[in-house]
This record gives structure tokens, C-alpha cells and sequence, in this order.
């Protein structure tokens, strides 16, 4: 497995990392950005999943020398663009009940950026009943309670049962898998992601789970590389990547590899891609992130070096 899916995964991931780095300064946040951030998924979402895919390379630690060096000024960047911390910490005084500061001051703990005033505030709201009990679907309570494990606040009080959480999920129920839909598909894999903090501890899947994706995931995977729903597809591979016995498909690598621009853009579907260069960044950073992810996690545990 290792001789074959190894190259293709390395591959895939310096090459993703390079277009993240080299298109950085599209995913800054816009002059005159607030904490209300009105549309945060286009200004601040695309700063967090480039500091996870950063963050996941440095972790891994199975790329080479310029690799590790361009993840490291990526998190810098992220990091500078979000004062240094200072800018989660006002959103969270502002709004206390969203979760999104935590979650994203999860990319930068895993690596040891901190913010002194950030950590005495999470401290204190993620005590709070009122914040614990906040309403969301059962994977975003999983990735909650992962960033909270990340950064340090989930002891005492504050402990959560992971077993209760991912049963209470699609995936959890051990469900008939044929009626897997593509948002159901989304959440599923984002289950594993939390549960496992992205293939760190693929033994936090109960062992009927495991199995069970062992059974499905290449199904699931077939599925949508014949529709070309290339980003589900690169998900459905983290998860491969992040069971006890992991599935790495050569075949899938090369299916990956082939569908990557040679500027390391990864195609989020089937449809043609613009030549914008806004549009591009856009429509395509995501997935252009799940590849520098999901070939990372590939290189590491081919090469058995998970830790």
C-alpha cells in the first residue's frame, strides 16, 4: 500500500499546500473587517481551514523541508490576520454563545499559538451552562468538544461523554447506508473528523463504526467520483485516513491526482473552472484544503509514522 498510494498522496498535498500559500492573500480579511463578520463563511471560514490544513501538516510532520516551512508562515499569516488571537477574543465577548471562536482557536492551539485574555475567557464560558447546552446538530458538538480537548478546556465540569456524542449522530445509529444523501454524506464525515481530531485518534471510533465504514467508504467513495463531487469525495478519504486499519485506495490517489490542476488547485466538481482568479479561490479553496489534508494523512499513515 505504502509503495503505491505514498507518492501519489505526496503529491497531492505539496501541491495543494503550494496553491494555498501562493494564493494567501486572497483568503485575507477585507479592509475594515469587524467582529459581526455579516458573511463569515467568505472573510473568516476560509482563514480556519487554511490554519487546519497548515496545522495538520506541521502535526504529521511527514512532509518535507519547504513543505513544513510554507504550513508554518500559512498559520503565521492566518494568525496576523486574526490579530494574533485578539480578534477571536472580541468576537467572543461580543458574542459569547457562538462557538466558531473556539473552534477556530483550535487550528492554532494544536501548533502553540495562544492568546492570554482568549484563554481566560473560553475558560470561563465554556463552564457555562448556557454555552454547553447551546442547540446544534450532534457533529458540531463533536467539534466543539474536539477544539475545547485542542485548546485545553475540557476538564472537570466541562467533560463530555464522546461515545454519548457520536452515537447521537447519523453515523452513530450504524444506519442503512444506502440512504446516505449528500448532506447526510457531509455530516458523516465531519463525525470522524471530531471524533478522531482528524485521524489523530482513529481508536475514539467505536469498533462496530469502523467496520462499518470499512464496509461502505469505498461504495460511498465510487459514488460520488461518478457524479464528480470531487470534494465529498476527498472527505470520504480523510475518513478512509482516519480509521484503526486505514483505507488508502491506490486507485482513489491516482482518481485524486489526476483531477489536480497543475497549479495544485483541487476542482470542487465536475463543472468547468473559471479562469477568474477570484471565482477560482472562491469555488475551489475547500477542496483545494481537503486535498492538502487528506494527502497528508495518507503520507503519514502509509508511511506509518501516525502518531
Amino acid at each position: 500500500m505504502a509503495m503505491s498510494v505514498t507518492p501519489a498522496a505526496h503529491r497531492i498535498a505539496g501541491r495543494a499546500l503550494a496553491w494555498l500559500y501562493d494564493h494567501r492573500e486572497r483568503g485575507a480579511l477585507p479592509a475594515g473587517t469587524t467582529v459581526e463578520l455579516a458573511d463569515p463563511d467568505s472573510v473568516y471560514k476560509p482563514l480556519g481551514e487554511t490554519a487546519l490544513a497548515a496545522s495538520l501538516v506541521l502535526r504529521e510532520a511527514v512532509a518535507g523541508s519547504t513543505e513544513l516551512r510554507l504550513a508554518r508562515e500559512l498559520l503565521d499569516f492566518s494568525w496576523k490576520q486574526l490579530g494574533g488571537g485578539a480578534m477571536l477574543h472580541e468576537r467572543l465577548l461580543r458574542y459569547p454563545m457562538m462557538s466558531d471562536p473556539l473552534e477556530t482557536y483550535g487550528h492554532f492551539t494544536r501548533c502553540g499559538y495562544r492568546h492570554e485574555a482568549l484563554d481566560r475567557l473560553l475558560t470561563h464560558t465554556t463552564s457555562l451552562r448556557s454555552v454547553r447546552a447551546t442547540e446544534m446538530l450532534p457533529n458540531r458538538r463533536l467539534a466543539v468538544a474536539n477544539a475545547a480537548r485542542l485548546g485545553g478546556f475540557d476538564g472537570g465540569a466541562r467533560a463530555v461523554d464522546r461515545d454519548a456524542l457520536i452515537r447521537a449522530c447519523w453515523l452513530g445509529a450504524v444506519p442503512e447506508p444506502w440512504l446516505v444523501d449528500w448532506m447526510t454524506g457531509y455530516n458523516m464525515t465531519h463525525t470522524v473528523f471530531h471524533a478522531t481530531d482528524w485521524g489523530r485518534i482513529p481508536s475514539a471510533l467505536p469498533a462496530d463504526i469502523s467496520a462499518y465504514l470499512a464496509d461502505w467508504l469505498p461504495v460511498w467513495t465510487d459514488i460520488w467520483a461518478e457524479i464528480g463531487q470531487w470534494d465529498l469525495m476527498g472527505e470520504l478519504m480523510i475518513v478512509g485516513c482516519s480509521l484503526p486499519d486505514p483505507l488508502c485506495d491506490p486507485a482513489d490517489w491516482e482518481r485524486l491526482a489526476a483531477l489536480q490542476h497543475d497549479d495544485g488547485l483541487m476542482p470542487r466538481d465536475a463543472e468547468p473552472v473559471s479562469t477568474d482568479p477570484a471565482e477560482r479561490f472562491a469555488a475551489h479553496h475547500h477542496t483545494t484544503v481537503v486535498a492538502a489534508v487528506a494527502g497528508t494523512l495518507a503520507v503519514s499513515r502509509t508511511l506509518g509514522a501516525h502518531t
